[in-house]
């Protein structure tokens, strides 16, 4: 399933470890807030050591599976600012401060680490030992492309998470928090505070997410190195990411759209591969014109001024 060697899970091993501790001790602070400059650092960090192992990759592994990869970490980057919206959402429910949102975060991405490696180990021997499943995988991908594109005034209602309602069903939890703790201890009863709660449901948000990024991600590649360490690289950006782009994520009217699209692609390259094969270079070059179309789009959008919208006069 993988024609990586153990010299090669070492090396991704030790560049995500000494990225992490670079991360931790050249660009971490001890802040109640992230600045920009930080944000953007840090991600500018982990894209760059994302996309530089390609190199590795295709001289390692040969330059099929270094375009597959490159392909891989677009796709996977590109969906999870989908989850970046949903994260905004959630903390803006449950009033989260921003230290706590790094917490939080730390966490939840470490999580989406463990349940990625779960979904692709399971989606990969279900391609192996069923080549049907392909078929359902792309059509999966074509669903859940089009249903993207139609969710466009869809709000996200945390209250109905279903992991939300197991959590407060099965766990004492207390009305408020208590610092940074996931658990607190009353009267020596120990009790969930709410920002356990919100761990949960990020979790089981990234759960669900992985659920459409892994069959994505396993369209490109059937290899189990490819898809695992562009997925991690991906992900561990995350929380960077996620404070740039927290205070203009309203700016992104069209990425939607561009996911969307990308999706549609890919499940029809999974349909059409006994057909069809398109070439890897050729799916990059399709991927990353549309979602730079839709991130375009989104920016020569004119913003409607407040004065100007229906009722603003007060009248």
């Amino acid at each position: 399933m993988t024609s990586a060697t153990l010299t090669d899970w070492i090396v991704f091993a030790v560049i995500v470890l000494a990225s992490a501790l670079f991360d931790r001790i050249f660009l971490g602070r001890s802040r109640d807030y992230v600045p920009f400059r930080e944000a953007m650092l840090r991600s500018v960090l982990w894209v760059s050591v994302g996309i530089a192992f390609t190199l590795y990759v295709w001289l390692s592994l040969g330059r099929k599976q270094g375009i597959d990869y490159l392909l891989a970490f677009v796709v996977e980057k590109s969906l999870s600012v989908d989850n970046l919206f949903v994260f905004l959402v959630i903390f803006t429910y449950f009033g989260v401060k921003e230290p706590l949102q790094r917490r939080v975060l730390l966490w939840g991405v470490a999580g989406a680490v463990i349940m990625r490696a779960v979904f692709i180990v399971a989606g990969a021997a279900l391609l192996s030992r069923f080549h049907w499943m392909m078929y359902v995988f792309g059509a999966f991908l074509v669903f859940t492309g089009m249903r993207l594109a139609l969710r466009r005034n869809e709000e996200v209602d945390p209250e109905s998470n279903l992991a939300l309602k197991l959590a407060r069903r099965f766990l004492r939890t207390t009305p408020s928090y208590d610092g940074d703790r996931f658990f607190t201890v009353k009267d020596g009863v120990r009790f969930a505070t709410p920002l356990l709660l919100v761990l949960v449901v990020i979790e089981f948000t990234d759960l669900v997410f992985a659920v459409d990024s892994v069959p994505a991600v396993l369209a490109i590649s059937k290899d189990l190195f490819v898809v695992y360490t562009s997925n991690v690289f991906a992900i561990l950006g995350l929380r960077a990411l996620y404070f740039l782009l927290a205070g203009m994520m309203s700016r992104f009217h069209y990425l939607s759209y561009g996911l969307a699209a990308i999706l549609v692609f890919i499940g029809g390259k999974m349909l059409l591969e006994s057909v069809f094969e398109i070439p890897g270079w050729a799916s990059l070059i399709v991927i990353c014109t549309l979602l730079g179309s839709a991130i375009a789009a989104s920016f020569l959008r004119k913003e409607t001024p407040p004065e100007s919208l229906p009722g603003a006069s007060g009248q």
